[in-house]
């Protein structure tokens, strides 16, 4: 299943296998099907959750925004109802800036990996974010502070000391690759791939396992918790797929990334959008998206609301 993935296949060779490429996604995906002026609705994390929110969709609450310097240092007024939030740049990418809080008091602040801070590391974090140190090109930002996501025990031996995501891949509206990705030591507790978090492929229909990847090499274990990864199966599921189908409506965009989380409390929550998602999604699956894409174009019904297409897809004969 992952010969494609070996490091001595060429570009044709893995087109061949319906991997999906860089260039492919750019312009024949990318730059037909999502407006290049529909971006900011996805790029600023402010824009959606106020989009969300007109939709009807589940989001972490939102607590305040700082926007210049001179409020950084009143931030405690903002929190101080708040045991636990997460600070992170609304213009933010790949998990950079997020600063996530479990608890704190006058004297310390302590992170989802235990590292504990001072208020002086705080605010210089947050004085950071606005200057752009995490956004996208260096533009200057705006910290957004949100309630912390208490993720499910369903979860708890399969990601260490961070949040489960779910991302799936949404092609004109309709669900067309999932994985879910889990924290490791390694990784700092972010649900990252590139700094080592685990890659779990999903099964459209049903949420459960397909294939588990780290660094791209196949692994049927997490690194630190030693759970079953082929065990792993995402309750909720078609709530989870009917987010990602709603981000169509709510964007606009043909081809779009939804990540989503699963809170004891709240139930799945789209945590952000992502007009321009990665490929590693596909090493996860341990398959191509370009058959996907093209059994969509091809034999997938039009005019349909979100709940319809997901259900077309539960549905669908495999």
């Amino acid at each position: 299943m992952f010969e494609w993935l070996k490091g001595f296949c060429r570009p044709s060779e893995l087109k061949s296998n319906g991997v999906l490429g860089m260039n492919a996604r750019n312009y024949k995906i990318i730059s037909k099907y999502n407006n290049r002026r529909l971006y900011p609705l996805v790029d600023d994390k402010v824009q959606t959750k106020m989009l969300a929110a007109r939709e009807g969709i589940n989001t972490p609450h939102l607590i305040g925004v700082i926007e210049y310097q001179h409020q950084v240092k009143d931030f405690l007024e903002l929190v101080k109802n708040h045991p636990q939030f997460v600070i992170k740049p609304a213009h933010g990418s790949g998990g950079k800036g997020v600063l996530v809080i479990k608890h704190w008091d006058d004297d310390c602040f302590v992170t989802a990996s235990e590292k504990v801070l001072t208020f002086q590391d705080v605010y210089k974090h947050i004085s950071n974010t606005l200057s752009g140190l995490f956004s996208l090109g260096g533009q200057y930002d705006v910290a957004v502070i949100e309630e912390m996501v208490n993720f499910s025990d369903m979860f708890k031996d399969f990601s260490y000391q961070g949040v489960p995501d779910v991302r799936i891949i949404v092609y004109k509206g309709y669900p067309a690759m999932a994985m879910m990705r889990l924290a490791t030591a390694e990784s700092g507790g972010r649900a990252n791939l590139h700094q080592g978090a685990v890659g779990v492929g999903l099964d459209i229909k049903s949420g459960k396992t397909l294939n588990a990847v780290m660094h791209n090499l196949p692994i049927s274990v997490h690194p630190d918790t030693k759970a079953d990864l082929r065990s792993l199966v995402v309750p909720f599921w078609r709530e989870h797929l009917i987010i990602g189908a709603k981000a169509y409506e709510m964007t606009g965009l043909g081809y779009l990334g939804a990540d989503i989380v699963l809170d004891k409390n709240r139930g799945p929550m789209m945590l952000e959008l992502n007009a321009r998602p990665g490929l590693a999604i596909q090493i996860a699956n341990g398959k191509g998206l370009v058959e996907v894409i093209k059994q969509i174009d091809k034999t997938y019904p039009q005019n349909l609301t979100a709940e319809e297409r997901v259900d077309f897809i539960l549905n669908m004969k495999k």
